[in-house]
């Protein structure tokens, strides 16, 4: 019988690319699909595939992460022999350091995983939206008889510059390792997922420590190295499944409209393959007489009064008489007054939408603060933010967190970015 494994979850990105949604969390902490958080779904795949010694590497913004996770209870991790452990950077003997990169930050924990006596390592990301058993990449592992395996997933070419690329040959060995390459040899994509055996990955991030020149990186570093100097094999696993890297505004607000589909791509009501979260107790939703819903998601303790038509609704969000609703992905405890109309629009927590509002009108204009961020027409407007009553916004537009009333001056163009005073 074997041991069990060790799954460490790198949860310390900032995600720029995510604008305003990460100036107070970190990436993995951001709502998804009306009730999760997105780490929640890695911690799941861990539970549904019977891992339950579960490290959390935590550096940006943790605060409101650590306390998503608490002791695990939710994902059944509060156990007494292994469950799941926050693991921030911390003081050593000689010096603190922040995680410099994702190879180092698990370098830095190899105490942690030395005492469970593993001899297989899981290494996840806690910014994607997936669902996967890893069991199926074990036995893939083992059976390869590989030093590691790499999660991936085939990718148009023209998508190469966002991933690590992986060239393999016809057993699935991996001969090259291409980050984010202009010229691909390969359409097969790095998840960032990956299982190793714990005693050659150890030594390879001691190595990698020594080296001067090493930015510490799985995919910058310690795997290309691995296959340029022969000193293991390296298997390809080939995912098949459902996975969404949501780190720009627009594909987590794709991903997010993707689950009202008919048949949505992720079926997150999959009696054998829950998700688990740690959720506020609410009410039954809902939906007034005088309302319409159409393709949306509509989640506990909303009340709807209004047109939402291919949104998903957050728990406790109210929407009062005649608003509409289009395209829309709202948090929690947001409350959108009478009369107010939005499309193609992210709003973050607790927000208050005045009385007829608009959001998302007008001629599209290139955000002048983060054009490559607030773009595709999206309007973007941060938690705790009260906007006042019949003003208009326009598209491509960013509302910092915390905006209050005094801090509008009329109406906001396409392309403008408010921010607090």
């Amino acid at each position: 019988m074997r041991r069990q494994p060790v799954a460490l979850v790198l949860a310390g990105g900032q995600g720029r690319r995510l604008g305003l949604l990460t100036d107070e969390v970190a990436k993995p902490a951001i709502p998804f699909g009306g009730k999760y958080r997105i780490i929640d779904f890695s911690l799941s795949n861990c539970v549904n595939s019977g891992i339950h010694n579960v490290g959390v590497l935590t550096q940006y913004r943790p605060h409101l992460l650590s306390r998503h996770i608490g002791i695990g209870r939710p994902w059944d991790l509060d156990r007494k022999g292994g469950g799941v452990t926050i693991l921030p950077p911390y003081t050593g003997m000689q010096a603190s350091d922040w995680y410099t990169g994702t190879a180092n930050a698990v370098f830095q924990n190899a105490e942690f995983i030395d005492s469970f006596n593993p001899e297989i390592v899981v290494i996840l990301s806690g910014d994607h939206v997936y669902g996967m058993d890893y069991n199926e990449m074990i036995d893939y592992h083992l059976s390869k008889g590989a030093s590691g395996t790499i999660a991936c997933m085939r990718v148009p070419l023209s998508e190469s510059k966002r991933f690590g690329m992986v060239v393999t040959d016809f057993e699935n060995r991996v001969v090259d390792f291409q980050e984010k390459p202009e010229k691909p040899r390969s359409d097969l994509a790095s998840l960032g997922i990956y299982v190793f055996n714990w005693p050659f990955l150890k030594e390879r991030l001691i190595m990698d420590e020594e080296d001067p020149n090493s930015e510490n990186d799985f995919g910058k570093n310690v795997l290309p190295k691995i296959v340029e100097e022969g000193a293991g094999d390296l298997f390809s696993f080939v995912f098949d499944g459902y996975w969404r890297d949501v780190g720009t505004l627009l594909s987590y607000w794709k991903a997010n409209l993707e689950l009202v589909r008919p048949i949505p791509p992720l079926n997150l009501h999959d009696p054998s393959w829950k998700y688990y979260t740690q959720t506020q107790e609410y009410p039954p939703a809902f939906v007034g007489t005088d309302s319409s819903v159409r393709s949306s998601l509509i989640n506990e303790g909303s009340e709807i009064c209004a047109t939402v038509e291919n949104s998903v609704i957050f728990q406790g969000v109210k929407i009062r008489k005649g608003a509409v609703i289009r395209d829309s992905v709202i948090m929690s405890d947001t409350v959108v007054e009478q009369g107010a109309y939005m499309e193609k629009a992210i709003i973050g927590e607790r927000t208050v939408i005045g009385a007829e509002v608009k959001i998302g009108v007008g001629e599209p204009k290139s955000n002048r603060v983060a054009s490559d961020v607030y773009s595709y027409g999206l309007a973007v407007i941060g938690s705790d933010v009260a906007i006042p009553p019949g003003i208009s916004i326009g598209k491509n537009v960013a509302i910092g967190n915390h905006c209050k009333e005094e801090d509008f001056e009329g109406n906001v163009e396409s392309g403008e970015t408010i921010v607090r005073q």
